[in-house]
């Protein structure tokens, strides 16, 4: 896009736009995220972003913003999300299900913040949070980012992929195969994967995200029942 951002603070042009945030053009080496709904920490996600990346996880690097509490600053990382190699065809449905669960595995091994035994948690990783650059992919929108059990984390990424798969998108049938590729990783069922009670709260947390339409909602039914049959719970 080549429109330039409006209002204060705004360093230039509008890179693009998510459901709740806009990220805008500083320089060739860094961005800023701005929170549109106003309600975000950027400073508690831009510490939890410093903190994985420290430990050796592709999120991008972070700076402290003179701006708002809900402005973040980070590292402009080029590439293709994973929907768009999808949709570019360079992306297989297959490999896509099992880099997300190879992200979810190698994270939650990242101590916590709070304790070493304490598990990081994403809470929103899928196919259009994760960018393909040419050093790897890198993990991007941590702003539900906490720690917890990684059954919840396993469980709102199925949940995630297959509110698509029983939908009427064309890309149902790929979100299926992604799906299904994510639940074939053995650590989505063993020890820290999945189980019913990730699966339950990530669900009910679909349900009250007010980032999400009245269709969105009402597709969680099928949706978990999907997760439930392909993952045998």
């Amino acid at each position: 896009m080549s429109a330039t951002g409006t209002g204060p603070g705004v360093p230039g042009r509008l890179l693009g736009s998510g459901r709740t945030a806009d990220v805008y053009e500083i320089d060739e080496a860094w961005v800023l995220r701005r929170d549109r709904a106003g309600y975000g920490d950027a400073a508690a996600e831009g510490a939890l972003m410093a903190h994985v990346r420290a430990h050796g996880y592709p999120a991008p690097a972070v700076r402290p913003s003179p701006g708002a509490l809900t402005d973040l600053v980070m590292e402009r990382v080029d590439g293709p999300t994973m929907v768009e190699a999808f949709a570019a065809g360079t992306l297989d449905p297959v490999e896509a299900g099992a880099l997300l669960a190879r992200l979810l595995r190698e994270l939650h091994a990242v101590p916590g913040l709070t304790s070493p035994d304490a598990h990081v948690l994403h809470l929103d990783l899928h196919p259009e949070n994760v960018i393909l650059s040419v050093d790897g992919p890198r993990v991007i929108d941590w702003a539900n980012a906490a720690e917890g059990d990684p059954a919840l984390d396993w469980g709102t990424s199925a949940v995630i992929l297959a509110q698509v798969a029983v939908s009427a998108e064309p890309v149902a049938a790929p979100a299926g195969a992604m799906l299904a590729a994510l639940l074939a990783d053995p650590s989505a069922l063993m020890g820290e994967g999945l189980t019913e009670d990730g699966l339950t709260e990530a669900l009910r947390r679909r349900a009250v995200n007010p980032t999400m339409s009245r269709e969105e909602i009402e597709l969680l039914g099928a949706a978990g029942e999907l997760v439930r049959s392909v993952a045998g719970l």
